[in-house]
């Protein structure tokens, strides 16, 4: 799930803080009245913000789209944590070792014995097997897993998958095979009550938030030391803002144009993390049912000239979002993985007479209104942004003004998360704005399969599976084909070449047309809790929202 960081203009502090009190102290079915300063971990509540999604849906899904964030790392854990904020190894969770075989087609796991599920029951290596070869989980280059005995799990591939560590070992989450093999339709099911092994269980539910209290059985001995989570649903995130001005909540990932404000009295802590690149996504293949101007491959070149990210960054973004390369390599820590010839950055200043260039070249011309189009065909496309990401919808915005100057029409249109994660899911879009997840490790290469691999799409109508994010329904047998090299070599510069090979291909066909890094503005309690991750000390991608890493930032909290 993506969340945006954006912000408009409601009510006051004061106004938002009475009007919600009873939802932030009262929601949860029992209420914690030590939840000030001073207070200690045992009756502290640590005040989350559940996201922009209102009413909430109770949903404990790992497997659907509309999984509550609560559900991903709090309550069920992978065998390995990679911190995508910082170099480094991967932290043992369920896992405490691993081996691939020398040619890459399998790998061996050592599985952390003594470990419960939170209802009690033994935490088994069947449950680590049954994890990767269920029908909802299972990605389509596992062929087996095998129980090798009480604390060894061996996965076998179809090929060499070296390059899939973070997706075998830091993204597939471990459930347990009891509850599971008997859901008839696993990914519509909402796991009302999540049987997980992480540090948390779920308390209790309501359409305005959602509690968790400590797991009593947790394998980690002593930890959470703060034993209640509350999330808390608000529409916006300058309701979320004003949250925290009042001392409401305490910790949230948004954007906030002037974070001193919330910062000045030393209450509230800040990290800016940027690290996960903000696109259009285009349905891109004709082949798979996309339609629309931008299924061309010249205005998508034209639309990328076209924009002024210069002024999105500043505009949009209040300067706290980053330059993004059109390779999508991450600028300043993937550096060595953008290949020679290839831009490190995408343009920053428009180029209407380089976009006018492309369209005319392709053979469209201008019509009297001002826009190009090919016969009847008009570069006319419309524009998805969800309408509580303000920020998102301001770049659009200015998206569709700086295209409307270089002949092309782009109308910018709002929908809710509903409407944005159908059309998304089902390829019915011409064009979105939203957020590629960046990858955990310095290595652009879970991005190049999981987004532009034709083995990760559907055709359009047709819903994406667990575990698929090629929104734009590219397909491209040479990107395809690097793909499947880079993941089966140790050797960097077969690696390195693999990427060159994707990078030209990508760079020209823009399915993804990149805008900026966005910035991940992090605001946290250092008055009541400490452990928070910091500049000097980034052992967690910080954002309450981030899978995986919020359990990490969790465990490592305590109470003042």
């Amino acid at each position: 799930m993506f969340l945006s960081t954006g912000r408009k203009r409601m009510m006051s502090a004061v106004a938002l803080a009475s009007g919600l009190a009873l939802l932030v102290s009262g929601c949860s079915s029992d209420p914690k009245p030590a939840d000030k300063p001073g207070a200690n971990a045992e009756a502290q509540t640590l005040r989350i913000w559940a996201g922009s999604e209102t009413p909430i849906t109770k949903n404990y899904n790992p497997y659907a789209p509309g999984v509550l964030h609560g559900a991903l790392g709090p309550v069920y854990e992978t065998l390995f944590a990679y911190n995508k904020a910082a170099a480094g190894d991967p932290t043992p969770m369920l896992g405490e070792s691993y081996e691939f075989s020398e040619d890459g087609t399998s790998i061996t796991i050592k599985v952390r014995q003594g470990v419960k599920w939170n209802d009690g029951t033994d935490f088994t290596a069947e449950d680590v097997a049954y994890s990767f070869i269920n029908e909802t989980a299972k990605s389509s280059y596992i062929k087996d897993a095998e129980v090798v005995d009480a604390s060894t799990v061996k996965l076998t591939f179809d090929g060499p998958q070296f390059t899939s560590e973070f997706s075998i070992l830091g993204a597939t989450y471990i459930v347990p095979k009891a509850v599971w093999e008997g859901v008839e339709n696993p990914v519509e099911w909402d796991n009302p009550t999540p049987v997980g092994t992480g540090p948390y269980v779920v308390e209790a539910t309501t359409d305005a938030s959602y509690s968790l209290k400590a797991n009593p059985t947790y394998w980690q001995k002593g930890k959470p030391a703060v034993k209640n989570l509350q999330y808390i649903g608000v529409d916006k995130n300058n309701s979320a803002e004003n949250l925290l001005k009042a001392d409401k909540l305490d910790w949230a990932g948004m954007f906030v144009a002037e974070p001193d404000a919330l910062t000045a009295d030393g209450r509230l802590g800040t990290i800016n993390t940027p690290m996960d690149p903000t696109v259009l996504y285009t349905c891109a293949n004709v082949d798979l049912g996309c339609k629309g101007a931008q299924t061309d491959v010249a205005v998508r070149q034209a639309i990328n000239v076209a924009i002024d990210r210069s002024v999105i960054i500043d505009k949009a973004f209040a300067n706290q979002a980053g330059k993004i390369s059109p390779t999508f390599a991450l600028p300043g820590r993937d550096d060595e993985w953008v290949a020679e010839g290839m831009p490190s950055e995408a343009p920053q200043t428009a180029n209407v007479e380089e976009a006018g260039k492309i369209l005319e070249a392709a053979g469209y011309a201008k019509g009297d209104d001002g826009i190009y189009a090919k016969g009847k065909d008009r570069v006319s496309m419309k524009l998805i942004s969800v309408a509580t990401w303000s920020d998102y919808n301001n770049a659009a915005d200015l998206i569709a003004q700086q295209a409307r100057a270089a002949g092309i029409e782009i109308i910018a249109s709002e929908t809710d998360w509903a409407g944005f994660s159908d059309g998304r899911q089902t390829g019915q879009f011409e064009l979105i704005i939203g957020g590629v997840i960046g990858t955990s490790i310095a290595d652009p290469f879970q991005i190049y399969r999981d987004w532009f691999s034709g083995d990760f799409t559907q055709k359009v109508g047709t819903q994406l599976e667990s575990g698929q994010w090629n929104f734009s329904r590219y397909s491209n047998p040479k990107v395809d084909a690097a793909v499947k090299t880079a993941a089966g070599t140790q050797d960097k510069q077969v690696k390195k070449d693999a990427y060159a090979a994707i990078q030209k291909e990508i760079v020209n066909d823009l399915p993804y047309i990149p805008l900026v890094i966005n910035g991940t503005q992090v605001f946290y309690n250092k008055k009541s809790f400490d452990g928070w991750p910091t500049e000097e000390d980034l052992f967690a991608f910080p954002p309450s929202w981030g899978a995986v890493s919020a359990g990490q930032v969790l465990i490592n909290l305590t109470g003042k």
